[in-house]
């Protein structure tokens, strides 16, 4: 087998392990980063890193955790490499800068809020459901739970958001 024969094999390997959860990468990184052009060249790079480690994964059936492991650490190098310019805000006051008033995320706060003040056994499930995007089975096997109590903790979840979020009782 030629270097190119083994490098295409390897190349859609790879395709085919981590293709697919493409979207979900993206999905998380946009709920990190809030910005798209940010999240696509994060999930870019993040894709260049796993296929230079490709070989260190393990297990197929690990590669969406180990994908988000990546992501997360290159949106985090994304600021380490970064210097943010510095503006004193006593000048911006006295210019009244428009920058200073920041954007209406007030419904956003809420909802992060609200999922904070969730408890643990309800919360973890669903923020790895929701920004995480594992499915009921790989919830299950990251918490030691089995696939009905990961449904139950998530439908408990929601209720107690949603009574949380329009002020109403969280019993069905």
């Amino acid at each position: 087998m030629s270097v190119s024969e083994t490098s295409t094999a390897a190349r859609a390997r790879f395709e085919t392990v981590c293709g697919p959860l493409r979207a979900d990468l993206y999905r998380y990184v946009l709920w990190l980063a809030r910005d798209r052009a940010i999240a696509e060249d994060v999930v870019q790079d993040a894709l260049l890193r796993a296929w230079r480690a490709f070989g260190s994964l393990d297990e197929a059936t690990s590669a969406k955790a180990w994908l988000c492991t990546i992501a997360r650490r290159e949106y985090a190098r994304r600021f380490e490499r970064r210097r943010l310019e510095v503006v004193d805000v006593a000048d911006l006051e006295a210019l009244e800068d428009p920058a200073l008033a920041g954007e209406d995320d007030a419904e956003l706060a809420d909802v992060r809020a609200a999922m904070w003040a969730l408890e643990q056994d309800y919360r973890e499930p669903l923020v790895l459901q929701v920004l995480m995007g594992f499915t009921t089975e790989e919830i299950a096997t990251e918490l030691g739970l089995t696939p009905g109590a990961v449904l139950t903790r998530l439908f408990r979840a929601r209720q107690k958001l949603r009574a949380a979020l329009t002020g109403g009782s969280d019993e069905p």
